[in-house]
């Protein structure tokens, strides 16, 4: 048995249809790419080729930014070690294998002496194996020879896929560097995208037996293939979520615990875990309804990942990072670089990201991720072992300007990393709430939540609740299972949810949709941060979400006055309305804008529409210091 659910690391979106004070207008805006009519709804058939179609495209993507960015290495390595001595040159080569180990071999031709010198871990491959690659490595050399890069197709060794790559030097004829490059990535990312996609039952028994259930009617389900996830919703068969109406006293929890024969007892917040290997759901549901009245009985899901080109040369604000120009479309498509003239973020508005966690050593990110918090173990930092958490973080905050990979959303907001999902991509209700609150509680005045389940949680509500309440803007993505059925926590009305949308703005053929959809992003194909000093394109409504959560964060900087509230409402407002006129179930308001939305909310004081609620808050905060 198994349910369906999601979360975002590598592909999701949704959330609440809301009555605003201001009264929010549906988007006037007439951009000239504005889409007239209502998106097709692909067949579950369609959808399948469509998202196998996709992961092909994010591999192929891939495979590029692999590429492109070995380049990028071998040629700083040329310039850094023009004049080196052989030390210099082996010391820089055993620190680039450590901390990039998908350069399996290294090979430095010296234009002096007319040797080469070859830096690889051990291989044993076999004689064919070695004949292939000796071929490659010697039209490498020849290249090097005439002054010419060089590139091969990607071949296996010992059932691996890796390509060889060469640069000769500019300054010294004859010399130069060629690398063999693992590409154990693309297998990383399609195993990723079966699971984010939804193209494979998600996810399989971990440390305890997981069931799945109906998503309304709560009744078994058992999940064969990936579009039955749409009506599934997964939690741990041995647990149970409770709230009772009064915190149970010690001599209570004695008795429960020994009636229960129960294992472990957990408590967040205003409600409890209890873990019975003896019990089932349904066994734990009828005892605490008989004999303890709770407010509220639920089972304890899980939540999973959600995730799933243009010339930028004539835009403004054009950062020097790599891979900027040729893979990143989706940040000129939603007026990204317009935007940072009017705001860049600021290092005191902190983005919480409840995901996989994320590479706290990756070098496109140092400097951005503060000490977050592993909810799986507390005792670890909060390393990524999934991929998604990290990919989604490049796409809020990877460092701009830099030479080095892709720009982010942000040039200067902080990132908090909190593991909430563990190593197979799927984490608690639980532990998504504790994460939630951790995040809440230690500075985040945004969160993003790229995961999601179809069971409504309590519990969970509970957790997103009280962040709101503290004055956070919640974004969440809504799953990638082409379906309306509504995703929690995106569809909760204290969180924005998000849709995801492709390079020519149109809907995503994965991405959820309904009447609690808030705005649409870029989610297709995304270039970002990857685990292992990589790069890599996923697709998903994960990937948009956090591209909604990075706007949030600069309209924060630019104007701290605006409250959740307020700046949800300017995100809803300023957006580009494709699809049907309006609101929309597809897109929501409209696909974001950037710079439009940084227009709105005004550099130094609160946009018109909010200035009774401006004045009043201004007015509370004198008196407050007068007191």
């Amino acid at each position: 048995m198994s349910r369906r659910t999601w979360t975002g690391i590598g592909i999701a979106a949704a959330a609440a249809a809301l009555i605003i004070i201001m009264q929010v207008p549906y988007s006037t805006n007439t951009h000239p790419r504005k889409q007239a009519s209502e998106p097709v709804v692909p067949t579950p058939k369609q959808e399948h080729i469509s998202k196998q179609s996709m992961m092909a495209q994010d591999i192929a993507s891939t495979d590029r930014l692999t590429r492109l960015d070995a380049k990028q290495h071998l040629t700083s390595m040329l310039q850094k070690l023009n004049d080196a001595g052989p030390a210099q040159i082996s010391d820089y080569m055993r620190k680039l294998q450590k901390s990039h180990d998908h350069f399996t071999m290294i090979v430095w031709q010296d234009a002096k002496s007319g040797k080469k010198r070859i830096f690889t871990a051990k291989k044993d491959w076999s004689a064919e194996d070695q004949a292939v690659l000796k071929g490659y490595m010697g039209k490498a050399e020849q290249s090097i020879r005439q002054q010419h890069s060089y590139e091969s197709p990607s071949f296996k060794l010992d059932g691996k896929q890796y390509f060889v790559i060469a640069e000769p030097s500019s300054k010294k004829p004859k010399q130069g560097v060629i690398a063999l490059m693992n590409q154990k990535i693309l297998t990383e990312v399609a195993n990723h995208q079966k699971k984010n996609l939804r193209l494979i039952p998600y996810p399989k028994e971990g440390k305890y037996k997981v069931e799945s259930v109906h998503a309304d009617t709560l009744r078994d389900i058992t999940v064969r293939t990936g579009h039955d996830n749409e009506k599934a919703s997964h939690f741990y068969e041995n647990e149970i979520v409770v709230r009772f109406r009064h915190d149970p006293s010690r001599e209570d929890m004695n008795r429960i615990m020994h009636e229960l024969r129960a294992q472990s007892s957990r408590k967040l917040g205003y409600a409890f875990v209890f873990h019975a290997n003896g019990m089932d759901y349904n066994q734990l549901k009828s005892y605490f309804l008989k004999n303890w009245n709770p407010l509220y009985v639920e089972p304890h899901y899980l939540y999973m990942t959600n995730d799933k080109i243009k010339d930028n040369s004539s835009l403004p604000n054009v950062p020097n990072d790599l891979l900027f120009s040729k893979y990143q479309w989706n940040l000129p498509i939603i007026e990204t670089n317009q935007g940072w003239d009017l705001s860049r973020g600021s290092n005191d508005v902190i983005v919480g990201i409840v995901d996989t966690g994320a590479d706290l050593n990756h070098p496109d990110l140092q400097g951005r991720l503060l000490n977050g918090y592993n909810v799986i173990n507390p005792d670890s930092d909060p390393d990524d072992d999934v991929g998604h958490g990290t990919h989604v973080s490049g796409i809020i905050g990877a460092i701009v300007n830099n030479n080095e990979g892709v720009a982010g959303i942000s040039w200067y907001n902080k990132m908090l990393p909190v593991k909430a999902l563990d190593k197979s991509g799927s984490g608690t209700t639980y532990a998504v709430a504790e994460g939630i609150i951790w995040a809440a509680d230690n500075g985040a005045k945004v969160i993003n939540m790229s995961l999601g389940n179809y069971a409504d949680s309590q519990f969970l509500h509970d957790a997103v609740k009280y962040a709101y309440d503290k004055d956070v803007v919640l974004v969440a993505a809504s799953g990638n299972d082409n379906t309306e059925r509504p995703g929690y926590p995106a569809a909760y009305p204290e969180v924005l949810a998000v849709a995801a949308t492709d390079s020519n703005m149109k809907r995503a053929s994965y991405s959820n949709y309904g009447d609690y959809i808030d705005v649409a992003a870029p989610g297709t194909s995304i270039a970002s941060t990857y685990p292992g000093n990589q790069y890599a394109a996923l697709s998903g409504t994960s990937m948009a979400s956090p591209h909604v959560a990075a706007m949030a964060a600069l309209i924060r900087s630019q104007n701290p006055d605006l409250t959740n509230k307020q700046v949800m409402d300017i995100m809803r407002s300023s957006t580009i309305d494709l699809g049907p006129k309006g609101r929309d179930k597809y897109y929501g308001y409209g696909q974001i804008d950037i710079f439009k939305a940084l227009q709105a909310a005004g550099k130094s004081e609160a946009p018109l529409q909010f200035w009774p609620q401006h004045v009043q808050k201004k007015i509370e905060s004198i008196f407050l210091r007068r007191k």
